[in-house]
């Protein structure tokens, strides 16, 4: 059960990212963030989640509640709920902490993390990322990075679908 221990102890709570973040500081480390629903998680999400990684020390990713995917991509969504959403995440070897959030955006949890970078994918301009004025005003980085194009949940539903 060791690997099932370690990823579990990437799951955190509101208080124990806290404390987790203050450990990586306090270590000299970097903090990277990103957030999004990763429902139906492919290579696109593979790809950006990665380069997110390579750019600081630490890679937070902050998932969507299961009510808040709800409200955002509609009643029939989430298709992985929330537990199977972390523990996926929590299982890739880059990610180093995994943390839901209620509401519709992460920005109470961009300011309790206070990440050095904050990322998004390529659809988001980085003045319109949620926390990009918390990133900046400590002198973080806010980028948006490049899509790979063909993958998307959406796409993956709709073939499901089709059968």
């Amino acid at each position: 059960m060791k690997n099932f221990n370690t990823i579990q102890a990437k799951i955190h709570a509101h208080a124990s990212i806290q404390m987790q973040v203050q450990t990586w500081r306090a270590a000299g480390k970097t903090i990277a963030f990103t957030n999004g629903c990763f429902d139906l998680l492919h290579y696109g999400h593979i790809h950006y989640l990665a380069q997110a990684a390579d750019l600081a020390d630490c890679l937070v990713v902050g998932i969507n509640s299961d009510a808040s995917v709800q409200r955002l991509k509609g009643e029939h969504r989430p298709i992985k709920d929330e537990k199977n959403r972390a523990h996926i995440l929590a299982a890739l070897a880059f990610v180093d902490a995994v943390i839901s959030f209620e509401k519709d955006t992460p920005y109470d949890l961009i300011q309790a993390v206070q990440p050095d970078f904050l990322v998004k994918g390529g659809d988001w301009q980085p003045k319109q990322i949620v926390g990009s004025d918390i990133v900046l005003a400590r002198g973080g980085k806010v980028l948006s990075l490049p899509f790979v194009s063909g993958y998307s949940t959406t796409n993956l539903e709709r073939k499901i679908k089709a059968g």
